[in-house]
């Protein structure tokens, strides 16, 4: 596998994208109606595409992604330099802080915050 592309359905396509702007303190590589993305590395990117776009794609094949707003639907988990830096700016953004910096079973440093959308963003320093 060359490349990875993690794509979460949004309610604000707009509104999320300035939000993740703000996070991860870098532009968009590609900003088009239906779909957002941001480059992480060298292989793995961020996407961001309106709720109403994959219920386009797929109808009824599954269940309408608006309806799960604010449950938790999946995990970014961004190993970093500086994860307080990040974790605060998701929380001045306007994510919810989950939880605060700590030390985890498995070795690293997390904080944990919900963006607007209800996707878990996980910001870690390996040990």
């Amino acid at each position: 596998m060359r490349k990875s592309l993690t794509v979460f359905y949004v309610a604000d396509q707009e509104m999320s994208s300035q939000f993740y702007e703000a996070v991860l303190g870098f532009e968009p590589v590609l900003n088009v109606p239906g779909m957002t993305e941001f480059r992480l590395n060298n292989g793995s990117s961020l996407g961001l595409m309106p709720e109403r776009g994959i219920k386009n794609l797929l109808g009824d094949l599954l269940p309408d992604p608006a309806r799960g707003s604010g449950i938790p639907r999946a995990e970014l988990y961004l190993i970093v330099d500086n994860a307080a830096q990040y974790h605060e700016r998701a929380i001045a953004a306007g994510a919810k802080e989950m939880s605060a910096l700590d030390q985890r079973g498995w070795g690293d440093r997390v904080a944990y915050s919900l963006d607007p959308d209800g996707h878990m963003l996980a910001f870690a320093e390996s040990s």
